[in-house]
């Protein structure tokens, strides 16, 4: 069994956090593919949006892990998940899941409180991921309420550096939120720290991305 994890951008902490939760889910004897493009975030974070050719690169990333021999794919960049939904019937197709690891954190953030704060140091992974809440809300007949946590400043720092403004910002919300929710994976090494801090539900991907990699091999037969 092989799974394939796309990225578009990697720290330390995304990495070790993602294999971890997905060895957690489907076994530490599954074999796992790690394809990186920095490039293509760079391209989405430059233009303010997902330009043709940075989905095109994305693209050929997901045909990559399937000539690689993947069962199924997790997509870990929240800022181009809507190109992993248009990949959804090629997908199908080609009997090669693609995953969003966001996708059923956002259900989980709508499932459990109205107010949602999200979290993000990316103006073009903020925006996706609130469309992605609406689109929850939307599906399971729930009103809820955004509130936009943008982290100016964030990207690129170091672990303890990051970590300061992620709690700052979620000192500043949590007055306005039942939920925090960290619009990306690198954010997640601080989901404890806030929930614990702070005493407000917290919530990150890989956990939930790695879950529905179970259920997209499971679904093959292949767990």
């Amino acid at each position: 069994m092989k799974a394939a994890l796309v990225y578009t951008s990697t720290t330390p902490e995304l990495t070790e956090t993602v294999e971890r939760e997905v060895k957690k889910n489907i076994g530490e004897e599954a074999e796992l593919v790690s394809l990186q493009n920095p490039g293509i975030l760079a391209r989405v974070r430059e233009a303010g949006y997902v330009t043709p050719l940075a989905a095109a690169e994305l693209i050929s990333m997901y045909m990559e892990a399937v000539r690689q021999g993947a069962d199924a794919i997790l997509n870990i960049c929240s800022s181009v998940g809507e190109v992993a939904d248009c990949m959804q019937n090629v997908a199908a197709y080609i009997g090669v899941p693609v995953v969003r690891i966001d996708w059923e954190m956002c259900r989980e953030a709508v499932r459990r409180g109205k107010r949602i704060a999200v979290l993000a140091t990316l103006p073009t992974t903020l925006v996706p991921t609130r469309n992605t809440v609406l689109r929850a809300a939307r599906e399971l007949g729930r009103h809820v309420e955004l509130v936009d946590g943008l982290i100016d400043g964030a990207f690129g720092l170091n672990q303890e550096q990051f970590r300061r403004l992620l709690l700052e910002k979620a000192y500043q919300v949590r007055e306005q939120a039942d939920v925090i929710l960290l619009a990306q994976g690198s954010m997640a090494y601080v989901e404890e720290d806030i929930h614990r801090e702070l005493g407000i539900l917290t919530l990150s991907s890989p956990r939930f991305g790695a879950a529905e990699l179970k259920k997209a091999l499971e679904g093959k037969g292949l767990l």
